[in-house]
Formats: C-alpha cells, structure tokens, sequence
C-alpha cells in the first residue's frame, strides 16, 4: 500500500509541511510514503476545464502520476479565516475520479491556537462530493502546532526560553498524547486503504451500467 501525503500551505517553511514530514517517518504500515508540498508546485487556476490543468509549465501531470499511484492518502491544511487553503481547495478541484475515486483520505488541519475544526467541516462538506475520496470517519486537529511533533532539540530550546516546568509538562503529555492519536488514525488508514482497494478493483473491472452517468455526487 502506497500513501502520499499533501500539505497545503501557500508558504515555505510551514507548520504544515513539518506535520507532513513527521507522518511521513512513522506511517511504518505503508510499503510506500511521499510528501507533496503544494506551493512548491506551479498548479494553474482550474477553469472547468481539462485544458487548464495543462498549461505551459503545470505541475499537474507529474503530481497526476503520482496520485493515481497512491493506495491512500493525507491532505494537511492550515486553518486561513476558518477554511481550507486556496491552493489545497484548486488541488481538489483538479482531482477526478480516475485518480482518486474510491480511495481513503485522512485530513489534517493545523493550526497554532486552539480552534481548527473548521476546514474539517468544510472538506467533508465540499471537497469530495465529484472526486470521490472517502474521507475516514477519524480526522486530526493538530493544535498548538508550534509546540508539537518538534525534534528534541528544538522542543527542549523553546521551553526553555517560554515555558515553566510545570508548562513544559503538560506540553510533553500533550504531545505524547497527539502521537499516540497519529499512530491509531495512521494504523485505520492503513485499514481502509486494503479494504477499498478491493472496492476499486471490482469497480474497475465489474462496473455498474451506465456508470457515466453517475459521475457527479447529488
């Protein structure tokens, strides 16, 4: 089983992108992890049109490839005013269903405060609807994101200089606690992805009839 993961911040270095990176080091089951930054990528404004995911020097057919290769996948947001980024909201636009159809996503959100519920809500809602990932019923909020999921060495310097001992405990347990939460929902990710691609198989060679005309969600 193959997994990519997608962060979506529109800048670099990113609290996103330093999320992605520690999924990628402990996502163990998969046989295969990637990690897409997307503002590293030229993805074209998607018009509705399939043209417009290949204009002169689009990103798209290299990262095209490297969806239809994944088993699952993670998709990373930042929370920007309560919502999804831009670039993350283009980049599902421009998914169809012959790269992602049927396949597990787990989302993230980040954010460096204590909400970040928000661009959950709006992915399950409105991102999935024509592509048809099947989100997992688990989702990840990772709060506080600057005191969390950092190497020893740039945790240990932060507390130093902001936090009490008493502060710099309830940090610890916290991010333990968070990787604990990371390891179940990878380990559910990695269930669902053996799971739906039998799903993917038979669609692929037992489909329904006239399944063109159910390409679109209700």
């Amino acid at each position: 089983m193959k997994l990519l993961i997608v962060s979506g911040s529109q800048i670099t270095p990113s609290q996103s992108a330093k999320v992605a990176d520690y999924l990628n080091q402990v996502a163990t089951q998969f046989s295969e992890t990637q990690h897409i930054e997307l503002c590293r990528y030229h993805l074209p404004f998607w018009d509705g049109e399939q043209e417009s995911k290949n204009d002169e020097n689009s990103s798209w057919p290299l990262l095209s490839a490297r969806i239809r290769e994944a088993d699952a996948l993670i998709l990373i947001t930042p929370e920007w005013g309560g919502m999804a980024t831009p670039i993350l909201k283009n980049f599902l636009l421009m998914c169809d269903m012959q790269e992602v159809a049927h396949k597990p996503v787990l989302l993230v959100s980040v954010v460096n405060g204590i909400s970040g519920a928000y661009p959950i809500t709006e992915l399950r809602m409105n991102a999935l609807k024509n592509n048809k990932l099947v989100a997992v019923p688990d989702h990840l909020i990772i709060r506080n994101v600057e005191q969390v999921l950092n190497d020893k060495q740039s945790q240990q310097s932060k507390l130093k200089v902001t936090a009490t001992s008493f502060e710099a405990e309830q940090t610890a347990r916290r991010d333990l606690a968070l990787k604990e939460r990371i390891n179940y929902s990878l380990f559910m990710l990695y269930q669902y992805s053996q799971a739906l691609s039998s799903i993917r198989r038979q669609h692929l060679h037992s489909p329904y009839p006239k399944q063109q005309e159910y390409r679109y969600g209700m």
